[in-house]
Formats: C-alpha cells, structure tokens, sequence
C-alpha cells in the first residue's frame, strides 16, 4: 500500500511539473513574434501579449527632392555621370548625352554604361523615355534595358502600339517573364520603373541554392510579382548560372535602335 502511494504521489509531481513548464513556455512563446503555425501557440487573452516594441525601424525622410527617400543613393540626378563608367573599359567615365532637362540619353555606339559601386538586393526608381516618333518596329523601335548585377535583365521598349515577342516587350524579364499587363505610355512621355530585386545565392561549391527575385512596377503598375529569375537573360540560348557576388546596375546602348533617355535614377540597398 505504501509503494502505492508513493507511485502516485511521484506521477501527480511529475505531471503538475510538466503542465507548469508548458505554461511558461506559452508565456514566452507570447512576447516573441508571432509564429507562421499559431495554433501551437496560447492564445493571447490581453492586447499586450501581441504587442512588439522592439527594435524600433529607422526613420526614413521622403520629402522634398521628388520625394527620393533619405537614405537612397542618387545615381544620376541630371548633373553628371560620376556615379558611370563605360562597359567596354571601366576604366573611362561613361560617354552618354546630358541634356537640358535633367535627363541623359543613350549615344549610340558609345557602348553600355555601368555603375561604379556593386550592388545584390536593392530598390530600384529609373525613369525612361522612348523617342517620340519612330518608324522602327518590333525590337528595334526605342530599345534599351537595366541589368541588375550586370546580367539580369529588364526590358525597356516602346510597345504602346508597337508589336514583339511578349517576353521581349517592355518590363518583362527578358525572354523569361511577360508582364502581367502593358502599362507602356505613348511614345515620346516619361515613363516608371520601380524595381525590388533579391539577388540568387549561391553555396560554397559555386551552386545555386535560391533563384534571384524581382517584382516590377511600370507606370505605378504591378506587372511582374515576385519572379523567378532564372539565371542570366540570353539572347540567344538557355540561362547561365555563374556564380558571382555584388555586381554594377548596368544600362544598354542597343546602338541605333535605342534614343532612350533616363533621369531620377536612384537605389536603396536591401
């Protein structure tokens, strides 16, 4: 009878122990984010146990100096090109056409520009013109593009009424996205791109483990939601997936097919 009474009184300590130790596990889990699986959690009884007062975000101004965000870099603003160097030899400054109204516009056969500073994920903010009168089609009418980390890219085409292959028009991933919708301008008015960019990451052996992502606004329109980039955006043949770290925000001289201009250029680092 004893030894009886003896087990029982250990299982009843045993069993209070464990019920107090999940009780407190619940109180913590309280003041922690909230997990994505929340039915294993408590369920809160007062607002305060849902409360995060910690680490408080940075303050970010984003007035004045059309609204560019205090802490963004400023890749051309219409000046100069010192943030530029050409593609062809980085070791020379960029040798585009600065014009009067704050924009630059591509010089055809100068070749490519890149920036100096390297970039992985970033926002983006460029705006881009077509030529206001053309006679060109298809791909040849207005055409240049942004490769993020030089390689990945962007499509920039004047395709208000101007016909191409869809992955190939303006705002797809070029031969790897079509954009949800055509938010393209007429020819000849300034245009939007807002970009979120999420670089790929590569191991240690130089393999890929997570694709690039992009989501692309044209216009204040959504039109490419958090894509795959599948490696490198090729003419010709399947993507490439070399690895490499930060690389330069490049723009494209598509030599006499372009006549695009850009202006507000600038950058968040992610």
């Amino acid at each position: 009878m004893f030894l009886r009474k003896t087990a029982a009184f250990i299982l009843v300590i045993l069993i209070t122990g464990c019920k107090n130790k999940n009780q407190n596990t619940d109180k913590i889990a309280l003041h922690s984010p909230i997990e994505a699986d929340s039915t294993k959690q408590k369920e809160p009884t007062i607002p305060e146990d849902t409360e995060i007062w910690e680490p408080v975000p940075k303050k970010v101004n984003t007035t004045g100096n059309n609204n560019i965000p205090s802490d963004a870099i400023i890749l051309f603003d219409g000046s100069a090109l010192g943030a530029w160097v050409s593609s062809k030899d980085t070791s020379k400054v960029a040798d585009w056409i600065i014009n009067n109204d704050s924009s630059m516009t591509v010089k055809n056969g100068a070749g490519d520009i890149q920036t100096k500073q390297e970039f992985g994920d970033i926002q983006l903010h460029i705006e881009w013109k077509n030529p206001a009168t053309s006679e060109a089609i298809g791909q040849n009418r207005g055409n240049s593009g942004i490769f993020l980390q030089n390689r990945y890219e962007i499509q920039v085409l004047d395709t208000y009424e101007n016909k191409t292959y869809v992955n190939g028009q303006a705002a797809a991933v070029y031969k790897q996205h079509i954009p949800l919708v055509n938010a393209s301008k007429p020819s000849g008015e300034w245009q939007t791109y807002d970009i979120i960019y999420r670089a790929p990451i590569f191991n240690e052996t130089g393999s890929k483990t997570k694709d690039a992502t992009v989501t692309v606004l044209h216009n204040g329109v959504l039109v490419q939601d958090h894509v795959s980039i599948k490696g490198t955006t090729e003419y010709i043949g399947w993507p490439k997936n070399t690895p490499h770290a930060k690389a330069a925000l490049k723009l494209q001289d598509h030599m006499d097919h372009s006549g695009v201009s850009f202006r507000n250029i600038w950058v968040r680092e992610l």
